[in-house]
């Protein structure tokens, strides 16, 4: 390769980089695969070093994206570097070479943390009181998202323990998988664009302006870096991990303190094999030297520090083939493609099916029925179709064209201009019908016990239920003829049916399933209208005034309870019996007024969500996170880092039974 030609390479690649890190950054919408990425940025590095084509501009010298405009811009005081990407063996090994030639000896250690997939953020205290939350932005300026930290739980707004009077934090925001998955799969139901993965939902809801949509997204945080202002060189990143956990913050337990580079292997291999098992996503594990006056020695390049590597694990993704694209159909009649594939073993399971989440999403990725395509786990959990194979025109088959019929039922699918997903309109269409029936028996609805979707599907296959009120109508004599469905069996679920008559307002508006409303507005509903016929008298502009509510969930509710339909199915769950009133609360008692308690364990009778409701009854209120404003830890079997945290702060523990006897 000759100058000339070099030049245009390079040229080339920056145009390239750039595009990616304004995808990746600012808009949460990878273009390549991180290994993909590291190749081409390594690939520039050399020929700008061969040839001396440096820059200012190049990616070489960028950490992330710039910061957007639409939040304040705050000057990191020291940089938030990247850290350098490995995939080998060979190239940790050179990593620790090259570290014991700077240093001259081989008198240090290292620890080894995951590397967890998910946005850096800056936190700074200031006399045990968080001032400020900021996105790494370039690595020198970033944007201040103060508001949207704050209400991430695992933020500590106040600090525990003894403090200094200024202290950042480093640390990653995240999503649990399980969280993310439950998250995405009710975006889809709403016809709403779903997420690519777990960090992309994180960096994009970080990037909003709405704080309150912030908060009802599951974002959760590790911190991995203290900086203090006394400098102390002494410190090793061992004990600044373990200050972290006494000032209030979660500390991932997953670190380990390694003699040498081949205890950092070890550490690999192991996570390596057992990633998958964790809640959240990791993409490698990072390698630090442990001691900290060393790092000044070692220094830092413009990019990254020479003190610390971050090892990737491979992508786990497979090529499988496009057998058929089937369609789905939501409680809420949204339609959903899906891709039928020749099984393919991936993350330690067969896959046979994958998400292709919508029509646009097809359209945007081109796939067809035929084409091999790249499989991989959203998150470890949902399967989904990552891109095609190139393959030649010819040897392809026809563009998938969304049907004007539902699938199930023959009904017209229906597009809102504001909405990606199409939908059935028909109210009694079977899948319909027995999602919405699923829906209403869960854990935090009726919580009927024995409805499963086994039950659902018969109930509903055998047209005995098509409405809720259909239920409360039906007798062990009708269900023992079922699949399965012993005397006993149908006596205990109807038995089940008729007691979920008990559960509050609350639970039974949740059940209902109107769109955008969850428990937690379902709630707030509750206690704002404190019966169904406050309402339905509501209107919009009254809903909007409730703090949670936006002109989205107002226009639902309003929607769902205007449709003659629906009046008529609650006048008879009404007559039926179910709760349409929230119990007056001045009979509960002023025993635990201003009392703060945290849930942990399983408790031996109550579930969670029974214990908060006591709680709350009798004036007390319930956290997420052990500080020392929390009285009491009501802690259960196989209770966790909350209990421990508790004994370290001298906070009172307390048994279910201690509970009662407060409460009586």
């Amino acid at each position: 390769m000759n100058a000339d030609q070099a030049r245009e390479r390079v040229r080339e690649l920056r145009t390239l980089l750039n595009k990616a890190n304004d995808a990746y950054y600012q808009e949460a919408a990878p273009l390549m695969s991180d290994r993909e990425y590291d190749r081409l940025l390594d690939e520039l590095r050399r020929l700008e070093e061969e040839y001396q084509f440096f820059s200012p501009d190049s990616p070489t010298g960028r950490i992330g994206g710039q910061p957007t405009r639409v939040f304040p811009t705050v000057t990191h005081p020291v940089p938030m570097l990247s850290l350098s990407n490995t995939y080998s063996r060979e190239e940790l090994d050179n990593f620790d070479r090259r570290v014991q030639n700077l240093l001259g000896h081989d008198n240090y250690s290292y620890m080894a943390e995951l590397k967890y997939d998910g946005m850096a953020i800056r936190l700074r205290y200031e006399n045990g009181r968080l001032t400020l939350g900021a996105t790494r932005g370039d690595g020198t300026q970033g944007d201040d998202i103060t508001s949207n930290i704050r209400t991430i739980r695992d933020v500590p707004l106040t600090l525990t323990g003894n403090y200094p009077e200024v202290l950042e934090v480093r640390g990653e925001a995240y999503m649990e998988m399980a969280a993310f998955a439950k998250m995405n799969s009710a975006r889809e139901e709403n016809g709403e664009t779903v997420f690519a993965n777990p960090r992309n939902a994180t960096a994009g809801t970080l990037k909003l302006q709405d704080p309150a949509i912030v908060a009802r997204r599951p974002i959760r945080m590790f911190a991995y870096d203290l900086l203090l202002e006394d400098e102390d060189r002494e410190r090793t990143q061992k004990e600044k991990l373990e200050l972290l956990d006494k000032l209030g913050f979660r500390v991932c337990e997953h670190r380990s303190w390694c003699p040498g580079i081949e205890q950092v292997h070890q550490v690999i291999e192991k996570w390596g094999k057992l990633r998958t098992d964790l809640p959240y996503e990791t993409d490698g594990v990072v390698v630090k030297v442990n001691e900290e006056r060393y790092r000044d020695n070692l220094g830092q390049t413009a990019k990254a520090p020479r003190w610390a590597i971050a090892y990737k694990f491979e992508a786990q993704q497979a090529v499988s083939r496009i057998q058929g694209i089937t369609l789905q159909v939501g409680r809420l009649g949204t339609i959903t493609p899906v891709a039928e594939l020749e099984p393919v073993l991936l993350a330690g399971t067969t896959v046979k099916r994958a998400t292709l989440h919508n029509e646009e999403e097809i359209q945007r990725k081109d796939i067809r029925v035929g084409d091999r395509v790249i499989v991989e786990k959203a998150g470890e959990i949902i399967p989904q179709v990552v891109n095609v194979v190139l393959q030649k025109e010819g040897e392809r088959g026809e563009p998938f064209q969304m049907p004007e019929t539902c699938p199930a039922c023959g009904s017209e699918l229906v597009k809102l201009p504001e909405e990606v997903a199409w939908r059935c309109t028909n109210n009694q269409c079977p899948p319909q019908v027995r999602s919405r029936l699923e829906h209403f028996a869960s854990r935090d609805a009726m919580d009927i016990d024995g409805m499963g979707v086994a039950v659902v599907d018969q109930l509903v296959s055998q047209e005995l239920v098509t409405t809720f009120p259909d239920l409360y109508r039906l007798s062990a004599e009708d269900l023992v003829p079922l699949e399965r469905m012993g005397e006993k069996s149908a006596s205990n679920l109807v038995a089940s049916i008729q007691k979920s008559r008990e559960k509050p307002f609350e639970k039974v508006l949740y059940a209902l399933g109107i769109r955008f409303v969850g428990i937690t507005v379902a709630r707030d509903l509750a206690r704002a209208f404190p019966s169904i016929d406050a309402l339905m008298s509501a209107t919009k502009e009254d809903l909007l005034d409730i703090d949670a509510i936006g002109p989205r969930i107002a226009g639902s509710v309003r929607s769902f309870l205007d449709q003659p339909d629906n009046r008529e199915m609650i006048r008879q769950l009404r007559e039926l019996g179910l709760t349409f009133k929230s119990e007056e609360t001045a009979a509960a008692s002023e025993k635990l007024a201003e009392k703060t308690f945290v849930l942990t364990g399983t408790l031996p009778t109550l579930k969670r969500s029974e214990a908060q409701e006591h709680i709350e009854k009798h004036g007390g209120k319930v956290t997420s996170s052990v500080s020392k404003k929390t009285d009491f830890v009501l802690a259960g079997d196989e209770a966790g880092s909350k209990l421990e945290k508790a004994e370290k702060l001298g906070i009172r523990i307390i048994t279910e039974k201690d509970f009662f006897e407060m409460i009586k």
